[in-house]
């Protein structure tokens, strides 16, 4: 009798060391895809802040490009007098570059003449560099309720978001245009035959994509940027010989500034700087970090068309094409 209850109570325990390790099992089953998932988020919101945190790198590295690009402006501004109207606020000598030929002679048809009458016909152009991103979609539905078309000078990229942009910019009317595939200044200006690489990657990519073989282009920090050294005209020429036309700007809107400028500051430098244009190219940027360019835009667009001779226009190939360096023909 004491052999059968000690055997009795050892068929308990192990039924019971079963019932646990069943238990455990099933657990482990259920909450482990659930703790996982957790770690997942949490790695995922961690690789966004760090994907944040580089874009917002890469903006102040532009903005830094552009200041360089700014130097070289001063120094040529004490040897000849420039169009004090160029600068037209201080906040903007961050981002703004005076319009210079190869051997540093002003390109004169960018330039606003002296007493020009502000309420003058003109044809304005909204460009936005850099993207796409988290905010082109928002810049497309701005337009869209404006009924306004302007262009993206866009660089690579293959998400499927961005792919889809790249379509709905093609889709809605707007002009696609280039601003290299990677971005990287470095990369790009390395040598023709890096940038011609860079190029066609793009531009192969947006082919692919939307069905547009894009022949507009604008560099980087702009044709008088101040990191290539190689001379810019080499690059010109390789765009002259592949049927590309460049187009640079004759109004910064300053959004690129270091430390980034306000909606109203935004606005301001772009109405006040197409004062006495008869054409007027704007630069706007449409990165993730952008926010105040997405909060100006519509007050942007209402002051241009507040005057009844104003009229905002996607860049074709028929638009006269704004140039700081001008290549020999």
């Amino acid at each position: 009798m004491i052999v059968m209850d000690e055997v009795t109570n050892e068929r308990r325990k192990r039924r019971k060391h079963i019932r646990r390790v069943l238990i455990i099992t099933v657990l482990l089953v259920i909450l482990l895809p659930a703790v996982m998932s957790v770690i997942v988020l949490l790695r995922l919101g961690d690789m966004e802040r760090r994907l944040d945190d580089l874009e917002a790198r890469l903006a102040a590295q532009e903005a830094a490009i552009e200041e360089m690009s700014l130097s070289a402006v001063r120094e040529f501004q004490g040897r000849e007098r420039i169009d004090s109207s160029i600068f037209y606020t201080a906040s903007l000598e961050e981002s703004n570059r005076q319009p210079m030929g190869r051997a540093g002679e002003l390109n004169e048809a960018t330039l606003p003449s002296d007493g020009a009458e502000t309420n003058i016909a003109a044809n304005i152009y909204l460009t936005f560099d850099d993207g796409p991103s988290s905010h082109t979609g928002k810049i497309l539905d701005i337009l869209a309720e404006y009924d306004v078309k302007a262009t993206f000078f866009v660089i690579g990229r293959t998400d499927e978001q961005s792919l889809l942009t790249y379509r709905r910019i093609v889709d809605e009317g707007h002009t696609l245009g280039m601003h290299s595939y990677s971005h990287r200044y470095q990369e790009i200006y390395e040598s023709v035959d890096a940038f011609a690489a860079d190029l066609l990657r793009l531009q192969e990519l947006l082919y692919e994509t939307t069905g547009v073989w894009s022949r507009l282009y604008r560099f980087p920090g702009g044709s008088s940027n101040g990191v290539s050294r190689v001379d810019m005209g080499e690059f010109i020429d390789y765009l002259t010989a592949q049927d590309i036309v460049y187009f640079d700007w004759n109004v910064a809107s300053g959004d690129a500034a270091i430390g980034g400028l306000g909606s109203r500051r935004i606005i301001d430098n772009c109405l006040t700087g197409l004062a006495g244009k008869s054409e007027g190219i704007i630069l706007l940027h449409d990165t993730a970090d952008k926010v105040s360019t997405v909060t100006a835009l519509p007050s942007i667009i209402e002051g241009i068309l507040a005057d009844e001779n104003r009229k905002i226009l996607p860049i074709t190939d028929t638009t006269a094409p704004v140039q700081h360096i001008i290549a020999n023909r």
